[in-house]
């Protein structure tokens, strides 16, 4: 947001530079981003000063150009030749000393130096008004009054506006703040805290009774969405000149970046800026029947904006509407059809309070943001309106003529009261940290225009302003106090107070850091996803949570599952050459869970690996990850947490091949090789491995599992493997509770640690390599007693499970 410091002046009386004004407006939460330069003749006109042409004689070679001395105020005459028709001796110009730089209406700027024209000297330029940006004609030379001063500054002799400009980076919540009268509120506070006192006042100028209505022009006004419109005030004035602004507006609208379009717009544009209430104005001869109706409810009708744009109206969309049909998008933008034009002798000018959802909602259907929304959408102050609409009209007077034929009208059936918030000087002392003098903290609340209802020993009941729509709390009003005291004032703690405290919370808090800590010494990095994505992303039939208002369409739904939030920070690092990626991030996923809008939270823990598992050297043959990693990480996990699990074969459409760890009915992970195809979707074009963790059911089991000691075996284990040839229906559970069942003294345990399937094995076909460790707790396992345990395992599998060894 532009704030024009000129501008700013009108509204409080400060001799502040505008560097003072962005420190005391960015200590107060107003945070300026910068200070600009405006002029309101580029350049400034620096260097171009008056001068009287002495004399002037044709040049010998050059039929169309003279010769001509001029005097500028110094101590010599300076020879200026020019090529202006109308150049006489006697006239005052402007003259572009050497040095000067042209801002030329049309063009590039360009630099005057000493030359020679045909062989004459030349030591400036006397100017037309198009060369130095004063206007578009380049029939001749700029001929001045005969009274202007020879040597003065042009600057000076045009009383040029040069103005320095604060960009404030203006937060959502600070509506009370978006127009100069509102900066100039906080800066009055600001500035009385600094000084105790009152002495900073920002006041509303030029706001007079409105004169005696004719009211020989009525217009009847209906409100049928009281909900969406809750104050509409209008007058209606006649006998207006549409034209060109005065320059003194067109300056302050230039400055703040805005392009003037007639007297009537920019003065709309003008009111909102400097108070912060938007205002339309209507040609009163396109009100059809004489009456206003605003309304809701035109879904599907067809409707042309200021833009040209024909937009089909949705039945949330507040309109102002004529008798027969719809005028203008209320808050939002203007009809093509009804808006001021030059030959407009009549307007109708509106100020109204909108219910801020009604109007956000609609500029985010159509797409459309602009000044007035903005604010609309924020909140307005709905005491405003009748206020801005006399600023506006004595405005309108000054600038375009006119009678006011028809009074104020102003529909509002329900005062919107100020809100009363209940406020403690213990409270405020304790979450500022600091004990503030009451009579300072009472004095900051009234400067920022909240009232005190009544005051008792510890506190104060203060009635807020509708205009500050974010102060609705104790907490709100302490942080109004703590901005405008200074948060610099506030001085550093030199003590830091803790309370132990070992509640469930913290608990999975330390089980997180663990967990996080075991992956960052496996090389992997913590990464934190957005909780919103794009619902194209799912298969239909998914539980999605839906956003009512999205941002954008690909933020349209609470994620269901965080893979595909994590392929798209692979990819990203990956077009950015990052190929070898080993990442992590905790969060929650989202899901409706029936039609009655339940919803379910659930926590996880993901795991994404893809490229090499160490940084290239020359000795790694196979550093590729690959499943048998994965698996090692996720198993170092729970083996970290004691979390005894049972192994699975995964069945699920986002991973080639995979395993799942459970505990009893508890899930734990999922994990394996992520389908090509849904890389391929994600623009990863690589093997990516995959773990995803129920992590609230991991929390569930901490400190549940009973820990046994036992004595470390005096005998050697041994391992046996098998690659066996199976049906692709087979499971690894299958394979691992037909083993124990053959085995049950001598097989400790059984792994998986390879799956193939390839166009090498025959259709219906996969290959699983498992390992087997023997141990004999008594003696030592001889080659007999290995070879009859892997016999019999060979025959149980190729009994059972058809399977065939590799």
């Amino acid at each position: 947001m532009k704030i024009s410091y000129n501008w700013l002046k009108t509204l409080i009386d400060i001799d502040l530079t505008p560097e003072q004004v962005d420190e005391y407006l960015t200590s107060s939460g107003l945070e300026v981003e910068g200070i600009e330069s405006f002029e309101s003749v580029k350049g400034g006109l620096k260097g171009i000063v008056i001068g009287e042409v002495v004399e002037k004689e044709k040049h010998p070679d050059a039929d169309k150009l003279s010769i001509t001395k001029v005097n500028v105020g110094g101590p010599e005459l300076l020879n200026i030749v020019c090529g202006a028709p109308n150049v006489a001796a006697g006239q005052k110009v402007l003259v572009a000393m050497i040095g000067a730089k042209l801002y030329p209406t049309t063009g590039e700027p360009f630099e005057i130096k000493k030359s020679k024209i045909r062989g004459a000297a030349s030591e400036g330029m006397i100017c037309a008004e198009d060369e130095i940006g004063l206007g578009t004609s380049h029939d001749g030379i700029l001929i001045l009054p005969n009274d202007a001063v020879v040597g003065t500054p042009a600057a000076e002799f045009f009383k040029l506006e040069n103005d320095s400009i604060l960009e404030i980076g203006l937060t959502p919540n600070r509506a009370d703040a978006a127009s100069h009268y509102g900066v100039a509120r906080d800066l009055a506070a600001i500035l009385n805290c600094k000084s105790n006192s009152n002495s900073h006042q920002a006041h509303l100028h030029n706001i007079f009774e409105l004169p005696e209505a004719s009211n020989i022009n009525k217009v009847e006004i209906k409100v049928e969405n009281t909900e969406a419109c809750k104050r509409y005030s209008c007058l209606v004035i006649s006998g207006i000149t549409v034209k060109p602004s005065p320059d003194w507006l067109k300056n302050y609208l230039l400055a703040i970046g805005l392009r003037p379009i007639n007297n009537i717009v920019d003065i709309t544009n003008f009111v909102l800026h400097d108070l912060g209430q938007p205002l339309h104005a209507f040609d009163l001869e396109k009100i059809k029947g004489n009456k206003i109706v605003v309304k809701t409810g035109l879904g599907n009708t067809k409707f042309k904006t200021l833009d040209g744009t024909e937009r089909t109206l949705q039945d949330n969309d507040l309109m102002i509407c004529n008798e027969s049909e719809p005028m203008c998008m209320a808050g939002v933008f203007g009809g093509l059809d009804s808006g001021v034009s030059e030959k407009t002798a009549s307007i109708f000018l509106e100020a109204a309070y909108f219910n801020p959802a009604f109007v956000r909602k609609t500029s985010k259907q159509h797409g459309l943001k602009t000044d007035s929304s903005f604010r609309f959408e924020r909140g307005t102050d709905p005491e405003m309106t009748i206020v801005a609409l006399k600023r506006a009209a004595a405005l309108i007077f000054e600038c375009a003529g006119g009678v006011l034929s028809m009074d104020i009208v102003d529909h509002y059936p329900e005062k919107l009261e100020p809100f009363q918030v209940a406020f403690s000087y213990s409270n405020c002392q304790a979450l500022i940290g600091k004990e503030i003098d009451r009579a300072i903290i009472r004095h900051i609340i009234t400067s920022l225009g909240i009232s005190v209802v009544t005051e008792g020993n510890d506190g104060l009941l203060l009635s807020v302003p509708q205009y500050k729509t974010d102060v609705t709390r104790e907490a709100d009003v302490i942080e109004e106090v703590m901005r405008i005291y200074g948060y610099n004032n506030v001085e550093e703690s030199t003590q830091i107070k803790f309370t132990a405290n070992f509640a469930d919370r913290e608990k999975a808090t330390a089980t997180e850091n663990t967990t996080a800590n075991l992956l960052i010494g496996f090389g992997y990095n913590e990464m934190m996803g957005l909780s919103l994505t794009k619902e194209s992303y799912y298969t239909e039939g998914t539980p999605l949570v839906k956003i009512l208002n999205p941002l954008s369409a690909d933020l349209n739904v609470m994620r269901n599952t965080m893979l595909f939030g994590g392929l798209e920070s692979l990819a990203y690092n990956i077009n950015r050459k990052q190929a070898d990626l080993k990442l992590f991030e905790f969060g929650k996923t989202y899901e409706k869970v029936d039609s009655d809008f339940k919803y379910a939270e659930t926590k996880h823990l993901t795991l994404f690996v893809t490229g090499r598992k160490y940084a290239e050297n020359p000795y790694g043959e196979n550093n590729k990850v690959d499943f048998a990693y994965i698996k090692s990480c996720i198993e170092s996990i729970l083996n970290k947490l004691s979390i005894k699990f049972k192994m699975s074969e995964l069945s699920d459409s986002n991973f080639s091949y995979g395993l799942s760890y459970a505990q009893k009915n508890k899930h734990l992970v999922s994990f394996g090789l992520v389908e090509k195809a849904i890389c391929k979707k994600m623009d990863v074009n690589a093997d990516v491995f995959y773990a995803d963790f129920n992590w609230d059911n991991v929390l569930a089991l901490i400190g549940k599992t009973k820990l046994e000691f036992a004595e470390i075996p005096k005998f050697p284990a041994v391992r046996r493997d098998l690659a066996l040839l199976l049906d692709k229906k087979i499971t690894y559970k299958e394979l691992e509770e037909l083993a124990y069942n053959a085995e049950r003294k001598l097989l400790k345990s059984v792994n998986l640690f390879d799956i193939y399937e390839g166009d090498k094995l025959e259709a219906g076909k996969k290959s699983y390599a498992v390992s087997f460790m023997l141990q004999d707790e008594e003696a030592t396992l001889n080659d007999k007693q290995i070879d009859n345990v892997m016999q019999k395992l060979i025959k149980t599998y190729t009994e059972k499970l058809g399977a065939v060894l590799r």
